[in-house]
């Protein structure tokens, strides 16, 4: 223990809080400012403060439950939507399926049946386009990685350098994302 001043710490602190001493000549003996109302509200205090707590807790426990539940129906409902997302494109698609059993069904010459095939193919485009489909332009375009895969660079002086000459195999956008690659054969061109 430190001392200060010739005295100890505990003596310095009780002399700071020193009790009235009690004399021999029968004086009250020193109270405990505790009475007994205060000892009667102690209790209806902390009672106040549990139900306060269990309120808090039981409030807690549902707002945990609703968003569980709001979590959930939302998982559902996206579940919902991929399943069903498809129902407007292929409801669009079906007049062309019907179309393909009508023109096998049908007893036609060659010349009947290219133009059934060509009236399908066109029916089949219309559908796609109104989901958003479009075409990569190619032939007579400049090359472009983005959109063009190169299969073949062919050497020539009738094209510019880095035109497209051929397609291979369209390419397609969905609205403004790539599905697809329009594959080419691009000009190389050494004198330009």
């Amino acid at each position: 223990m430190a001392r200060t001043n010739g005295k100890s710490e505990i003596e310095s602190l009780d002399a700071e809080h020193e009790l009235p001493a009690s004399n021999d000549a029968g004086e009250n003996p020193p109270t405990v400012e505790t009475t007994a109302a205060d000892l009667a509200a102690e209790p209806t205090e902390v009672q106040k403060l549990r139900a306060e707590r269990d309120a808090l807790l039981d409030r807690i426990a549902r707002m945990q439950a609703d968003f569980e539940n709001a979590r959930k129906r939302a998982a559902r409902e996206l579940q919902d939507h991929r399943e069903y997302a498809l129902a407007d494109a292929i409801r669009d698609l079906l007049p062309v399926l019907d179309s393909f059993e009508r023109a096998l069904k049908a007893n036609s010459s060659q010349k009947d049946l290219r133009g059934g095939i060509e009236l399908i193919s066109k029916q089949l485009q219309d559908a796609l386009a109104r989901l958003g489909l479009r075409p990569i332009p190619t032939k007579g375009e400049a090359f472009d990685p983005r959109f063009h895969e190169a299969i073949e660079m062919v050497e020539t002086t009738e094209a510019a350098d880095h035109q497209i000459l051929e397609e291979l195999q369209r390419g397609y956008k969905l609205k403004d994302r790539l599905l697809r690659p329009a594959m080419v054969k691009v000009a190389r061109n050494s004198k330009s």
